[in-house]
């Protein structure tokens, strides 16, 4: 066995938790039953990794079988993963069987004519979500195997999510691939980024059910109040406008967690209109900009910003619209209701 594969095979043994080895280790099903009983799975991770190196020597173990533990690992922990979000179009509305095998041999040639220095591997799960590992190297090195890049294409849907490698100059021919082997016209990202896999998945297959407001909240109506009940009708006031603002945020949110989304932005195009006495501009012309959202927990913190008292409930529809307008590639564009020397939004 190769050197580098035996340092591969033990360096991803040691990201996994020592808990949880044997069981990965069966899921990749490359040792045998009886070689996993040799090896004792309570000492230290490094004498873990060390067995498990040598048995892997004794069936002689190549980069194939190490790139698929790899596959598995990230598969079990997608969430040690940055993950964007890209849609891919159709010229038509024609609709084509998709043929894995077809997929796969495509894929290759497609990537292996514009770099040859590449490892691809495939592997497919329950849910029709093909997982691609891809490890990059240059016309002159070897790939990689330290800087790969992940993709996971569901076969009926257009969407596809990428983990890409840290080098961004190989997502476009990752792009190029993907494209022609699944026989679509063209590929964008929807600028939805996040470690959490399945809270992506949850906005655009639309797993995540969402309400969205319909109605403004009203101004408080003044009465003439005596002075010794004051403290009791602002009480009062106070207690029943928190019992709104948790009405109007579980209307616009739901009862659920949110999915976990951690970077979001969108296009955003208005109007500027200044007094002619002000001379601000000689004409008319469409003010863009591009809004950009980034937490640990967007839709949460954003869900949480009426009840902290941050923002009046319920929330501007640009901050309630996210998971919708993600479907739509974040692109809003106002063209109605504009004000002189104001900036208007939606």
């Amino acid at each position: 066995m190769d050197e580098t594969v035996a340092e591969y095979i033990r360096r991803t043994v040691l990201k996994i938790p020592r808990d949880e080895i044997k069981t990965m280790l069966q899921k990749w099903g490359f040792l045998s039953e009886t070689q996993l009983q040799t090896i004792n799975f309570h000492q230290i991770k490094e004498n873990i990794s060390q067995d498990v190196v040598q048995l892997c020597e004794e069936n002689s173990a190549d980069i194939k079988q190490a790139a698929v533990l790899d596959i598995i690992y990230n598969h079990i922990y997608p969430n040690k993963r940055v993950w964007s979000v890209y849609q891919m179009n159709k010229a038509g509305e024609e609709t084509e069987f998709f043929d894995l095998t077809d997929f796969k041999k495509t894929f290759k040639r497609r990537l292996r004519s514009a770099l040859k220095n590449v490892t691809i591997n495939f592997r497919e799960y329950e849910d029709n979500a093909i997982w691609i590992r891809i490890a990059w190297g240059t016309p002159y090195t070897k790939p990689n195997q330290y800087k790969t890049s992940y993709v996971v294409y569901h076969s009926q849907t257009p969407y596809v999510f990428v983990s890409a490698s840290v080098l961004k100059s190989n997502l476009p021919l990752l792009c190029q691939a993907l494209v022609v082997a699944s026989n679509y016209h063209d590929i964008r990202e929807m600028e939805l980024r996040s470690h959490s896999l399945n809270s992506l998945k949850d906005i655009v297959f639309k797993r995540y059910s969402q309400n969205f407001q319909t109605y403004y909240p009203r101004p408080l109506q003044e009465r003439n109040v005596a002075p010794e009940s004051a403290d009791l009708r602002i009480i009062q006031e106070n207690k029943n406008e928190k019992e709104r603002i948790e009405r109007v945020n579980r209307e616009v949110f739901g009862d659920g967690p949110q999915p976990k989304l951690e970077f979001a932005q969108y296009k955003l195009e208005t109007m500027f209109k200044s007094d002619p006495e002000m001379d601000v501009l000689d004409k008319r012309e469409p003010f863009r900009c591009l809004v950009k959202f980034s937490s640990p927990h967007l839709l949460e913190a954003l869900k949480s910003l009426a009840p902290a008292g941050m923002a009046d409930a319920p929330l501007s529809p640009l901050l309630t619209c996210i998971p919708q307008k993600a479907r739509n590639y974040f692109k809003i564009r106002e063209k109605k209701g504009f004000f002189p020397g104001s900036f208007v939004s939606p």
